[in-house]
């Protein structure tokens, strides 16, 4: 049996603190997993945008890269990505901003699924995978 990756957590109070028993991120094997973003904003744990799916993709999209550079890392890196919106009418207003983030050179690979429900109310998640330098 080969032993276990070595495994390290990100942690940044610039994104907001878990809700629950996970990471913000993990590097792990010259990768690093995100957890999915919400909007919350991460100095009052409120949320941001009451409702206003671009209010809300732009603070996902800020947690995301807070995360990201608290790793080391740029958007440049990120190589998957998976948007959960509450509402796939959403789609295009989401898709917009996350080409300002995402859309230079070799966009990263994406799913995006229409999911019940998100935390908090949210209408828009996002997380993704990075390769470390």
């Amino acid at each position: 049996m080969s032993p276990a990756p070595s495994l390290e957590a990100v942690v940044t109070a610039a994104a907001p603190a878990p809700v629950g028993p996970y990471n913000q991120a993990v590097k792990a094997a010259g990768l690093l997993f995100c957890s999915g973003q919400i909007a919350l904003d991460p100095a009052t744990g409120a949320m941001v945008g009451s409702g206003d799916v671009e209010a809300e993709t732009r603070q996902v999209l800020a947690n995301l890269q807070a995360v990201l550079a608290a790793a080391g890392c740029s958007p440049r890196q990120v190589v998957r990505t998976t948007v959960f919106l509450a509402d796939l009418a959403d789609f295009a207003k989401v898709n917009a901003l996350y080409a300002e983030v995402f859309g230079a050179g070799v966009s990263p690979a994406r799913a995006c699924v229409q999911v019940a429900a998100l935390p908090k109310g949210g209408r828009v998640e996002i997380d993704c995978i990075a390769v470390l330098s």
